[in-house]
């Protein structure tokens, strides 16, 4: 449709028609999850309190938008937490993923193909998994150890298929959450300021990569012409997920990391052949030292990697950090 067809069909009532409409079902969508705070509710929040390690929300699509945001809002209220796209944990990111944590995964149909993939690997590795989703007998409901019900009467879309209500409702039971645990953990005034503008927000503000990276011998590092398996080991001892290629000035070349392992196994590729070179990544994403830490969150972020290596203005290593770094770091 050209612009003066779309011109042609405005209406400013029908806009504000739809605009209140709008607001009504969402309200009404949210206003119905009270009915279901619900032992099912206390579970969850219960659960997440016991864990002794982190909350990892994960969605796709427009659910991966919710469970980012809340991510995000645990994290800022006492609930260590971190969003991980089901896509990339089926491709290495599912390493992120300990038997100390809870996977809260959001879908609205319950059926996404993506979250599914990666259940049974959740689940035998030890971690506890809550669901999130419209369809209590959805394949993801009956899976998790517990399901919350963020189902809706209707979209608020017109044909009754873009995700609104459905997302509102999602975002606004991750907020009931994240509230239920910050009074049950006592998350204080004096808490919040600390991790806000004004505390150690602004703190983490200024927090530089060069402050939270990890350098020398922390960082293995091989040549081009190193062997693969010769490599692998390098990467095993540094404990850092990664090697990083260099030439004989110090340049980084390249990385090999624990997914890449693991695609090679998948590939059936021969590591007792070649030399790293063959199967690195060339041209590595980097970061300077001088940059914030919070730019390297958003730089991870963004490209759905968990890892940066930190080079200099000629391209030479000075260190590397990974999102745990900056767990511990407490930018995140």
């Amino acid at each position: 449709m050209n612009p003066s067809q779309t011109a042609s069909r405005f209406s400013p009532e029908r806009a504000l028609e739809l605009g209140r409409q709008t607001l009504s079902i969402e309200a009404a969508a949210v206003d119905a999850l009270k009915n279901r705070i619900n032992d099912d509710f206390a579970k969850a929040v219960e659960l997440i309190l016991a864990s002794k390690g982190r909350l990892i929300v994960s969605g796709m699509g427009k659910s991966g938008h919710i469970a980012r945001k809340i991510a995000a809002t645990m994290a800022s209220t006492g609930t260590p937490a971190y969003f991980v796209h089901p896509g990339e944990a089926s491709h290495g990111d599912l390493g992120m993923i300990t038997r100390e944590d809870v996977l809260l995964a959001l879908s609205n149909s319950g059926e996404s193909e993506e979250l599914l993939r990666i259940v049974p690997l959740v689940k035998r590795s030890g971690a506890r998994l809550i669901s999130m989703t419209g369809v209590p007998t959805s394949t993801l409901a009956r899976e998790a150890d517990i399901h919350l019900d963020a189902g809706v009467a209707q979209e608020a879309c017109p044909h009754n298929l873009a995700p609104t209500a459905s997302t509102t409702a999602a975002l606004a039971l991750g907020d009931a959450l994240a509230v239920a645990l910050l009074d049950a953990r006592g998350f204080s005034p004096e808490d919040f300021a600390r991790s806000h503008p004004g505390g150690s927000l602004g703190r983490r503000l200024l927090t530089h990569v060069r402050d939270v990276m990890r350098a020398g011998e922390q960082v293995p590092s091989v040549g081009p012409e190193t062997g693969i398996t010769d490599a692998i080991i390098a990467m095993s001892r540094g404990g850092l997920g990664l090697v990083v290629i260099t030439d004989t000035a110090g340049k980084a070349l390249g990385i090999f990391t624990d997914g890449d392992l693991r695609r090679a196994f998948e590939k059936r590729l021969d590591l007792q052949q070649g030399n790293i070179a063959s199967v690195m990544h060339p041209a590595p994403r980097s970061i300077s030292p001088d940059r914030l830490a919070v730019e390297a969150v958003e730089m991870m972020e963004r490209l759905h990697i968990n890892a940066l290596l930190v080079v200099d203005t000629d391209g030479c290593l000075v260190g590397a950090l990974n999102m745990h770094d900056l767990f511990t770091a407490k930018v995140i």
